[in-house]
């Protein structure tokens, strides 16, 4: 019987739910994921859970709170000059607490997501986190298929 290792190709179904039990990701009833372990397509703490599974497991995680997306950092909490975001995006764009921004990488090459969570005359408070960062969270997975 093969396993999933390191490295390994894997085609699976996958659902990820945050501590309410609310899916985030679910491939179930779709097309189902495929991936290389080690990638980077998962967070490292869900890759471990996978490492061992035989081709056909069906199995279901609680990962600990900042196992999965790690704890939140204050760091990642930043005000941004709504000049600064009018100069560099739309002018006539509106934000409210809640909205997700992209924002580009300093090289160009990527982007990457902040949340609105406060507004004040001339600045935005954005969050910069991962939206389960420091949040427990469900794994399942349905291994369809592993190459080595």
């Amino acid at each position: 019987m093969i396993r999933i290792q390191p490295g390994s190709f894997l085609t699976l179904h996958y659902r990820l739910a945050g501590p309410d039990g609310a899916d985030v990701v679910n491939t179930f009833g779709g097309k189902p994921a495929t991936l290389s372990l080690g990638m980077g397509q998962l967070a490292p703490a869900l890759e471990q859970h996978l490492i061992g599974l035989p081709e056909g497991a069906h199995q279901r995680f609680e990962v600990a709170a900042g196992d999965a997306f790690g704890q939140r950092n204050p760091d990642l909490l930043q005000r941004v000059k709504l000049s600064l975001l009018h100069e560099l995006g739309d002018p006539d764009a509106e934000y409210a607490p809640g909205d997700v921004v992209q924002f580009p990488t300093p090289d160009g090459g990527g982007s990457y997501a902040g949340v609105v969570r406060d507004k004040g005359d001339d600045w935005l408070l954005f969050d910069f986190n991962h939206p389960l960062a420091g949040k427990a969270v469900q794994f399942e997975v349905q291994v369809l298929g592993v190459l080595e």
